[in-house]
C-alpha cells in the first residue's frame, strides 16, 4: 500500500456510534494471560447488567474462539457489513473465525492496520456499554492501528509479578503514555496460587511486584488474579470461571477486577475531552 500523500490532512480517530467505551487490553509481553482476563472482564461486566462487545485484536494468536467455545463464520449484511457472532451474551469478532485452524496469517503492516479498521468500523456492534480490545502482547502495528482508528477510553496492562514480566510491562505503559492514551490501572495475573493440599500461598511468580509499579507510575492497582488451574480449564473449555457468578469462590478475583475496572472506566468518561495526538 502507498504512503499517504504529502501535506493531505489525515483524519483522527472516529467514534463508533452507540459505543459508550472502548477499553484497550495490553501487556508487554506475551504468556502472562492477557486474553484470559480481557475474557473473564468482558463475562463479568456482561453478567453485571452491561452491554458487551469483544475485538479480538490479537491477529497472529487469537485465543479468543477457543476460550468462548465458538467457532462460527460472522454473517454479511447486504451492505457487507459484519455481523459479530454472540456467544454468553457478548458480541465477539476475531480473525479466528475468519481463518479457523492452525494455518498461521503472515501478515505485515499494511493488512493488520486494514483488519483492525474492519473489525472496528465495519462490524454491526450495535449499542454497547463497553467495547473490549485484547491486543497482541508488544507494542507493535495493532496497537498503533487501534489507537488510529478510534479513540480509546482507556487502557489495561496486565502483568505477572515477575521481574521479566514487569520489564516488559512498563515498555507497554511507557507506549501508552506516549500515544496519549489514559492508562485506566495495571491488573496482576497468576499472582498466587493457593495450595490444595496445604491450603498455603505459593507465590510462583513473586507477588507484589505490580502493586509496586503501579505506585511507582502512578498508577491505580487494579487488583490480583490467583493462578487456578480452573481459570485455565475454563479458557480450554469455552467455559470461563466467569460464567460461574460473582458468588463462586473461583470467579471472586475477576468480579472484583471487573468492578475496579467499571469505577476507573466511569470516573474517566466524567472527565473532559482530550484530542489524541498523530501518530507518525
Amino acid at each position: 500500500m502507498s504512503s499517504h500523500a504529502q501535506g493531505r490532512p489525515q483524519p483522527g480517530p472516529q467514534p463508533i456510534p452507540g459505543i459508550g467505551s472502548i477499553l484497550a487490553i495490553g501487556s508487554g509481553k506475551g504468556g502472562v494471560g492477557k486474553t484470559t482476563i480481557a475474557v473473564n472482564l468482558a463475562l463479568a461486566l456482561a453478567k453485571m447488567g452491561h452491554t458487551v462487545g469483544l475485538l479480538d485484536a490479537d491477529v497472529y494468536g487469537p485465543n479468543i474462539p477457543l476460550m468462548l467455545g465458538a467457532s462460527d463464520t460472522p454473517r454479511l449484511t447486504d451492505d457487507n457489513r459484519i455481523i459479530p457472532l454472540e456467544r454468553y451474551g457478548l458480541k465477539v469478532i476475531s480473525v479466528g473465525f475468519l481463518n479457523p485452524g492452525d494455518k498461521p496469517l503472515i501478515w505485515r503492516g499494511p493488512m493488520l492496520h486494514k483488519i483492525i479498521g474492519q473489525f472496528l468500523q465495519q462490524v454491526e456492534w450495535g449499542e454497547l456499554d463497553y467495547l473490549i480490545a485484547d491486543l497482541p502482547p508488544g507494542t507493535g502495528d495493532v496497537a498503533i492501528s487501534l489507537i488510529q482508528t478510534v479513540p480509546l477510553t482507556g487502557a489495561v496492562v496486565v502483568s505477572t509479578p515477575s521481574d521479566v514480566s514487569l520489564q516488559d510491562a512498563r515498555k507497554a505503559i511507557e507506549m501508552f503514555r506516549q500515544v496519549k492514551v489514559d492508562i485506566l490501572g495495571i491488573v496482576e495475573n497468576m499472582s498466587h496460587f493457593n495450595c490444595p493440599h496445604c491450603g498455603h500461598e505459593i507465590d510462583i511468580f513473586s507477588k507484589g511486584g505490580v502493586e509496586k509499579t503501579a505506585k511507582q507510575f502512578g498508577l491505580t492497582f487494579l487488583g490480583s488474579v490467583e493462578l487456578d488451574p480452573e481459570i485455565r480449564k475454563g479458557g480450554d473449555t469455552g467455559r470461563p470461571v466467569s460464567l460461574e457468578g460473582e458468588d463462586s469462590a473461583r470467579a471472586k478475583s475477576l468480579y472484583q477486577f471487573a468492578r475496579n475496572v467499571k469505577a476507573a472506566l466511569d470516573e474517566q468518561n466524567a472527565k473532559p475531552s482530550e484530542s489524541v495526538i498523530e501518530i507518525r
